[in-house]
């Protein structure tokens, strides 16, 4: 089963935002300054960053099969066996740690002896099912 990660106002606002400035900036880039090679570096830097940044934020998803959970963030990847998960924290933010997540309030797995994720599907509930 697809589950697709939540995306709250608080991230929302953060990945746009950032988005609104590198767009500023390559604006800026293209109309006032003058064109050169240094022009079109800072355009393809520019442009990558808001690529990545439009990935994360739509590209956040997770899987759950038989086996595995599988996460997937732009170009993070992983999968953590079903049998090695010894708990799950709903509706609690991790503010550090790894974080494949567009939301606030979701899921903390806990698997293997130590290890942490934290993810935040669409719906808590369906995903806990």
């Amino acid at each position: 089963m697809k589950f697709k990660s939540r995306q709250d106002v608080f991230f929302q606002v953060i990945f746009y935002g950032a988005c609104l400035l590198v767009l500023l900036t390559l604006y800026q880039e293209l109309t006032i300054n003058k064109i050169d090679v240094n022009s079109y570096i800072a355009t393809t830097v520019l442009l990558s960053v808001l690529i990545f940044i439009l990935w994360i934020l739509h590209g956040t998803n997770y899987e759950l099969t038989q086996e595995h959970l599988k996460y997937r963030a732009a170009f993070l990847k992983g999968s953590i066996p079903i049998e090695s998960i010894n708990e799950l924290i709903v509706g609690k933010t991790m503010w550090v740690g790894f974080k494949p997540a567009t939301a606030r309030k979701g899921i903390i797995v806990k698997y293997g002896k130590t290890d942490t994720i934290y993810i935040s599907p669409d719906s808590n509930e369906a995903f806990v099912k």
